[in-house]
């Protein structure tokens, strides 16, 4: 197979921001990353996982480009000192273990600093995804299914029958092919004339909203409010979203705010943003629970601390299609700025099933780490004990 990672660039946008803030605020953070696939049935022969080895090998070859390095240090939050450690960076095919030993036939883990295991999460995934799909299916005849389909979805826009407003693409962690999802960012972004109200305005892919002069989108993910609210014995993990928004805070000020409310449930989340976390950050990301639910709760919250909503965007980005997001779209509108981060939708919608496939941060700093979101069986902590001590603390601070 050709090489699927072809630029250091080609990862998801968060990964730049959460990593400037690693560099700058705990560069001596260490942390395990696990792989995990979520679909029954699904299985990786040996050939596949030597072909995942070889592509990861030829991915840890890679270094950063100076045209690439001129454009992150021409957004706005990124400072120099981020830029040139980049210069110095790339991957390091010593930090992965990848085996066989799972009922997938595939096991992945990452061990390392903080600032190079962020980095694997994405690229990998991306590549699991396609040697897969290549190597299960005739993959001639799936993309043709992803053309048609795409096309489709394209003409829903136009006539209007899904109107979406802001949305950006946000499927390269499980996209079918490197080729499926740049096609589907160039068409849907150069129709925007063309739609009746919606509007493609980005990628969470840096490479693509790079070559095709859209924004890069994406500020924070779970790993960040685990590993800085649960990575330092010292803290109280039921107080993970405070430690987190508060180095955020520190890193950026009112820059590149868009926070993440589920790490540890929303209602958990609530008690910290409080008036000067809501005024500072331009905005929320809904990942999980009902999606209708959190918006209200969030309004709301905002309207409490005597913030007006409308001045607020609410990011939805858990497993859309184009009639949720019509759908969420119609219902909050009118209420706060609405946008879409939608994924497997756009970037591998095809006759067979996409995989359910994550890479998470199961320990820091040698302890365990965990996710509590708003949907139940989200979370990936190798230690029950741990999960039932994060919840005992959580209820303990929620019912005192």
């Amino acid at each position: 197979m050709e090489q699927i990672i072809t630029s250091l660039i080609e990862t998801d946008m968060y990964k730049f921001s959460m990593g400037q803030a690693i560099y700058h605020l705990f560069p001596g953070y260490k942390t395990t990353w696990s792989f995990k696939c979520r679909n029954k049935g699904v299985k990786f022969t040996a050939e596949m996982v030597e072909e995942i080895k070889k592509q990861v090998k030829d991915y840890c070859n890679l270094k950063f480009t100076e045209d690439d390095l001129e454009y992150l240090d021409n957004i706005q939050w990124i400072r120099g000192s981020y830029v040139d450690f980049l210069r110095l960076w790339h991957p390091r095919y010593e930090d992965f273990e990848i085996g066989t030993d799972s009922e997938c036939g595939l096991t992945i883990e990452a061990k390392g600093t903080w600032l190079n295991t962020s980095m694997y999460e994405i690229p990998l995934l991306a590549i699991v995804n396609e040697v897969y799909f290549r190597m299960q299916y005739d993959y001639d005849k799936l993309f043709e299914s992803f053309k048609e389909r795409l096309n489709k979805k394209i003409e829903l826009l136009k006539d209007g029958t899904y109107a979406i407003g802001n949305f950006s693409e946000f499927g390269l962690r499980r996209r079918l092919s490197k080729e499926a999802q740049e096609l589907a960012v160039r068409l849907l972004s150069e129709n925007n004339k063309n739609y009746a109200d919606s509007c493609c305005v980005g990628t969470s892919n840096v490479y693509l909203a790079k070559k095709y002069n859209l924004s890069p989108v994406g500020t924070m993910a779970h790993e960040w409010i685990m590993c800085v609210g649960q990575g330092d014995h010292r803290h109280n993990p039921a107080y993970s979203n405070w430690y987190a928004l508060d180095a955020w805070k520190d890193e950026y000020g009112i820059l590149n705010g868009i926070a993440l409310t589920d790490a540890i449930t929303t209602d958990v989340f609530l008690r910290d943003f409080q008036l000067t976390y809501a005024t500072l950050f331009s905005g929320v990301r809904h990942d999980s629970g009902d999606p209708f639910e959190w918006g209200d709760k969030m309004i709301a919250h905002y309207k409490s601390l005597g913030i007006d909503p409308h001045t607020k965007t609410f990011l939805f980005s858990d497993g859309l299609d184009f009639e949720k997001a019509h759908e969420l779209y119609a219902y909050f509108r009118d209420k706060a700025k609405v946008a879409f981060g939608i994924g497997t939708y756009i970037s591998n919608d095809t006759v067979v099933p996409p995989l359910n496939i994550v890479m998470k941060t199961t320990a820091c700093n040698g302890q365990d780490v965990a996710k509590i979101s708003d949907s139940p069986g989200k979370g990936m902590c190798k230690n029950p004990e741990y999960v039932e001590y994060l919840k005992r603390c959580i209820d303990w601070r929620m019912n005192h």
